[in-house]
């Protein structure tokens, strides 16, 4: 084994060390805040945020953000990686609309779950129906939600079709909805499409792997929020169209006001 092979497989399992205690101190903190009460919708979004910035800062990642980052409303973004996660909540106080699956991830799971993830069961049309109604009330409360229409994570080589039905709350409040598109790069060491966890990757190895690399840097490019869509099915296909846009622009990788 080389010695930068070494140094990089140290790097990788220190960083995963850090992110257990992360998480670790995370639940502590949450247990903290919900002593005697149960903690309201923002508080959790609060928490969560708390919770990504300092995972973001412990793991050496870094952010671009272009545009205005909206304050309320259904943000709608592309969805290539758990990083997601970590970089859109370090980034702003939201709640998560997820598959159901998501909630066994290791560390991110737990920690998507205390701070209010929305979970969908997709063969379940009850957990639909519920899911909106909780969205709605989340959006009626100011509260950001974020939504990864596509359903599932990608490699990032397309914005895969938008599933109308998560919009569907924002149609019902008339409230605000922001397209938005994630993009990574780690170059020289690995492509966007090697940081994507997609298909029939294992978690866990692709995981450690991500934790190797030096310099991972996340781009999140903000559209101007649409007031209001005439219906859930023409506010996927806009949305998707300018994700897809953005994606495709040389914009969504040049340096801006950068965060580490």
């Amino acid at each position: 084994m080389t010695s930068s092979r070494r140094r990089s497989r140290l790097r990788g399992w220190g960083k995963l060390t850090l992110l257990v205690i992360s998480l670790l101190q995370c639940v502590a903190s949450f247990c903290l805040l919900r002593l005697g009460r149960k903690p309201t919708d923002p508080e959790r979004a609060a928490w969560l945020h708390r919770c990504c910035r300092m995972v973001f800062r412990r793991l050496g990642l870094s952010r671009t953000a272009i545009g205005q980052i909206p304050g309320d409303g259904l943000l709608v973004s592309n969805h290539l990686s758990y990083l997601d996660i970590v970089i859109y909540g370090a980034t702003l106080p939201c709640v998560f609309v997820s598959k159901q699956e998501v909630r066994s991830w290791p560390m991110l799971g737990l920690l998507a779950a205390l701070g209010g993830t929305v979970f969908i069961d997709r063969g379940s049309a009850a957990s639909a129906a519920a899911a909106t109604l909780r969205i709605q009330e989340l959006l009626a409360d100011g509260i950001v939600v974020l939504i990864f229409p596509e359903g599932t994570s990608s490699d990032g080589s397309s914005v895969l079709r938008f599933h109308p039905l998560l919009f569907e709350a924002a149609i019902r409040g008339a409230a605000p909805v922001t397209a938005a598109a994630i993009g990574y790069s780690a170059a020289p060491h690995a492509t966007e499409k090697d940081l994507c966890y997609y298909g029939d990757i294992s978690f866990g190895p692709h995981l450690l792997e991500t934790l190797q690399l030096p310099d991972i840097r996340a781009t999140i490019h903000f559209t101007a929020p649409v007031d209001r869509y005439a219906g859930r099915k023409l506010a996927a296909a806009c949305t998707q169209q300018e994700v897809a846009a953005l994606r495709g622009e040389s914009s969504l990788h040049s340096i801006g006001a950068e965060t580490r």
